[in-house]
């Protein structure tokens, strides 16, 4: 739980970043992401969260 909670963290950390060095390419973004079919969202969802899933399991594998 607290690896999840860290996690969530960094990605708001990460995201308001982003937003606050590129507000125009962020709003470009959200934009293009608004038009993008459902579809396409959900599959690129899915394959975001098994990347992530992977890279957990990677770096907790080799740095224990």
């Amino acid at each position: 739980m607290k690896d999840l909670v860290a996690a969530l963290g960094l990605a708001l950390a990460i995201e308001g970043l982003l937003c606050a060095a590129f507000p125009a390419a962020m709003r470009r973004a959200m934009q293009e992401a608004s038009q993008t079919p459902m579809e396409r969202m959900r599959l690129v969802g899915l394959l975001s969260a098994a990347a992530g899933v992977v890279v957990v399991g990677v770096v907790r594998l080799l740095l224990g």
